[in-house]
């Protein structure tokens, strides 16, 4: 028990860490961010794009969901950092998981959306046309807002998913909260550092994951 506390547990190294790893904590809260706010944004465009049912949108969004479903996340991002300089263009570390977890959360919520709207019965649909809404008016007007409490419960747990994600960023040198808890434990040859990083975790994550479930609930007890 005593080597356990004293490499996993060690009070005096985690005080020595806990600047480093908390500079890297607000990094990881900044991306996450950015990632759901752009998948999502994303995703609901591909979703109204894909409502259109013009053919040429509908292959090209079906591919880029089938794609960034399929491939690993952390594929995506050495991909983005590593093989885009070879087009001419470079990304930092920071654009580059922000991009790669963006466009993964992007294909799911693109489908969730799209399952939402698909869901909604064809009734709304022709009560929008018989009251003489145009397609976008009927869209945002009616058939969004109620495709949106829908989705909300599924969004919320593939957004919480993909966003912690943002730790693969230490592929490609992030100095996110593991990446920096990473580089201190290898000057003080200690572990302890990675203790503190999964405690900045669960503060992040773990009132995400209990609010979701809250939303579910709720979602459920409306229907």
């Amino acid at each position: 028990m005593d080597r356990l506390l004293e490499n996993f547990l060690n009070l005096s190294v985690m005080a020595q860490a806990w600047p480093t790893v908390l500079q890297g904590f607000g990094l990881t809260v900044l991306v996450s961010v950015l990632v759901i706010v752009f998948g999502l944004a994303l995703g609901l465009g591909l979703a109204v794009l894909r409502s259109m049912k013009k053919r040429v949108f509908d292959l090209l969004i079906v591919a880029w969901v089938d794609l960034f479903r399929t491939l690993p996340q952390l594929v995506i991002i050495i991909f983005l950092y590593f093989g885009m300089p070879y087009i001419g263009l470079t990304l930092s570390p920071f654009v580059t998981t922000v991009i790669a977890l963006g466009a993964v959360l992007s294909a799911f919520a693109c489908e969730i959306f799209w399952s939402a709207i698909q869901a909604l019965p064809r009734g709304q649909w022709d009560a929008a046309k018989a009251l003489g809404f145009g397609p976008m008016r009927m869209l945002f007007k009616i058939i969004l807002p109620q495709a949106w409490r829908l989705a909300i419960p599924m969004l919320t747990n593939r957004a919480i998913s993909i966003s912690k994600g943002t730790a693969l960023g230490t592929a490609v040198s992030l100095p996110e909260t593991l990446g920096q808890a990473q580089s201190f434990m290898s000057l003080v040859a200690n572990p302890s550092p990675l203790t503190l990083a999964a405690a900045l975790y669960l503060v992040l994550f773990l009132p995400l994951v209990v609010a979701s479930r809250w939303i579910e609930h709720a979602s459920s007890k409306g229907r």
